[in-house]
């Protein structure tokens, strides 16, 4: 780890990013295993984050395991989820228009929420593997006659094993363009997301960690949120990049392995 100093607070909860620092793809990065059987058997509160809102957390959970990474379903906290705990918050047992898949709208009802094409309280966004022509022009239609416009998160694309696939960050721009309304983004980097994610497990941010791989996304909201930082380069950001940043993280590592041991103590990180 850098030489930086600890905020001298010991560690009560652990905040990570899921893909880029457990996986690549299906497969676990070494030591992800190894990570959380570590904060498992020390009994320290966690959360696995992702800004993904096409998957249940049920989902996530399966596709981790099938990695050998065994993450109870409700540690795995989504954009998804983070969304609907917020426009419940806002206006309960509201109604959204939907564009995404089973992770959003199931988020969404689980709140109470009503999926809606008639004057909808709110246009929801979120990642998609079908995004239609005609889902986009209603969306665009419904925020024109009024509806708020929401978005789980900013990010422009996401990874597949053929290349970069648009992500909800780009679709956004496609509506914004058209409206000119720009949507509010729960997901990181919102700290509102770190925030929630602590209040899922009561955790203060003084005493946690949080570790990503992605200097625009996961470090500026965890900094944002008063959490300290760990960088892994085993996903995004290369260390090459990381001076070009006007803020840093609390510590830079190679990966997740280097923190397998800190995962089973509560010293300060």
């Amino acid at each position: 780890m850098s030489d930086r100093s600890p905020t001298g607070h010991p560690v009560a909860a652990w905040l990570t990013d899921m893909d880029g620092v457990l996986v690549h793809e299906e497969h676990a990065i070494p030591g992800a295993s190894d990570f959380i059987e570590a904060l498992k058997a020390s009994g320290t509160a966690f959360l696995v984050l992702t800004n993904n809102s096409i998957y249940t957390p049920r989902d996530l959970r399966a596709r981790l395991l099938a990695s050998g990474i065994d993450v109870p379903e409700e540690l795995i906290w989504t954009s998804a989820l983070a969304t609907a705990q917020f426009l419940h918050d806002q206006r309960p047992g509201g109604s959204a228009y939907v564009v995404g898949e089973a992770g959003l709208t199931t988020a969404l009802h689980e709140v109470g929420y009503v999926m809606t094409e008639r004057e909808p309280d709110y246009v929801v966004l979120g990642e998609t593997r079908t995004y239609s022509f005609e889902a986009i022009t209603r969306a665009i239609r419904l925020i024109e006659g009024g509806a708020r416009f929401i978005a789980t998160n900013p990010d422009v694309t996401g990874p597949s094993p053929q290349g970069s696939l648009p992500a909800t960050g780009s679709v956004a721009a496609l509506i914004t363009a058209a409206t000119g309304r720009t949507p509010y983004y729960v997901g990181k980097p919102n700290p509102l997301m770190m925030r929630s994610a602590l209040n899922r497990i009561e955790a203060h941010s003084e005493s946690a960690v949080m570790v990503g791989d992605r200097m625009d996304t996961d470090v500026i909201s965890g900094l944002e949120a008063g959490l300290r930082t760990v960088l892994v380069l085993s996903g995004s950001t290369r260390s090459s990049q990381v001076e070009s940043f006007p803020y840093r993280p609390t510590h830079v590592v190679d990966s997740i392995a280097d923190l397998v041991d800190a995962a089973g103590q509560a010293d300060p990180v």
